[in-house]
């Protein structure tokens, strides 16, 4: 490969981003002046809880406020929060060549359709990123939980298969599939925890280990698993159990808990949501791509997802109230205790 572009160099984009730089690809990344301005001071470390540690000293980063005019990425990364996607499409469509792939790597579900929308002279991939990557410090950007990249492509798809092989030289694996969907409705019920995870104030693993919190998240998941039921829309395994399964596992008690989903707990102490660091930052979340996308689904099906609408209010009510959630208050305030 000869180039590739990250359109959002936050947390997901800068890890991801680093990796392929560190894989033997040029990168260029356009991001924030907060992030920017840590990189250009620090560089860009990156740790994992497999023990990598890797850095790129600032010199060896290409850093842009916007995309740079005459560049033609072999791909492009967009890592922008979903709130953006229009406006990010929007930007690469004035830079970049007709046909250029780029790739989705944000939450929800809907931002790939938007973009197409928003710009369709590019050639749009739906993606997924499985893991955590929180910022520990300016420049440095740590993932807590394991998986595989997904991205929606098929067997033509000459720069993605180039990009898959770049990252397997630096350990990071790429599944392409023919119908993403289902993996990223999987990923999405994984993700109605990181609104539970920013409201407890707590790291990912401790937050688990609190039975009340696993009961929302069970709440939340099941409450979407039924919509989705409805609809008849499939949902990718994502875990070592079945999504239903998962369900009864969140409600065990947590000594049986710790237990059984010891695979689940291999989480690090550093690890937390991204939605956790938009709240402590002051930030607009992406609950609206998550349990927002759950009651846009019950909408589409003349049915109500009442647990997934109040979380998401909680959410967005949180400026007003700047104090985590105790497990008991947040299954009161769901109406669940």
């Amino acid at each position: 490969m000869t180039g590739v572009l990250v359109m959002g160099a936050g947390s997901v984009g800068c890890y991801v981003g680093g990796l392929t730089q560190l894989a033997g690809v040029p990168v260029h990344f356009v991001g924030r002046p907060r992030v920017l301005a840590g990189l250009r001071r620090n560089g860009l470390r990156l740790t994992d809880q497999d023990g990598l540690d890797r850095s790129i000293p600032a010199l060896e980063l290409r850093l842009h406020d916007e995309p740079p005019a005459g560049l033609r990425p072999d791909l492009v990364l967009l890592c922008v929060k979903s709130g953006a996607t229009a406006e990010a499409a929007t930007a690469l469509g004035l830079t970049l060549p007709q046909g250029t792939p780029v790739v989705s790597l944000q939450n929800g579900i809907g931002n790939a359709d938007l973009a197409r929308a928003t710009t369709p002279q590019l050639h749009w991939h739906a993606g997924m990123v499985p893991f955590n990557v929180a910022e520990l410090a300016p420049g440095h950007y740590h993932r807590g939980t394991g998986g595989a990249l997904a991205v929606e492509a098929s067997a033509d798809d000459t720069a993605l298969a180039a990009w898959q092989t770049a990252l397997a030289r630096i350990g990071m694996r790429l599944d392409l599939h023919a119908n993403l969907a289902p993996v990223q409705w999987g990923k999405l019920l994984l993700n109605l925890n990181n609104p539970v995870n920013a409201l407890s104030g707590r790291p990912l693993r401790d937050e688990l280990l609190q039975r009340g919190y696993r009961r929302v998240l069970a709440a939340l998941q099941e409450e979407a698993l039924d919509l989705l039921d409805a609809a008849h829309r499939p949902v990718a395994q994502l875990t070592a159990l079945p999504p239903r399964r998962l369900l009864a596992l969140l409600r065990m008690p947590t000594l049986v808990f710790r237990l059984a989903a010891a695979r689940m707990l291999r989480i690090d102490a550093k690890a937390r949501s991204s939605m956790a660091d938009d709240l402590a930052q002051g930030r607009t979340t992406e609950v609206d791509a998550l349990c927002g996308e759950v009651v846009r689904l019950a909408e589409s099906l003349h049915r109500a997802a009442p647990l997934n609408a109040r979380m998401k209010a909680l959410v967005q009510a949180w400026p007003q109230r700047r104090q985590a959630y105790s497990p008991d208050e947040l299954l009161q305030a769901l109406n669940l205790s």
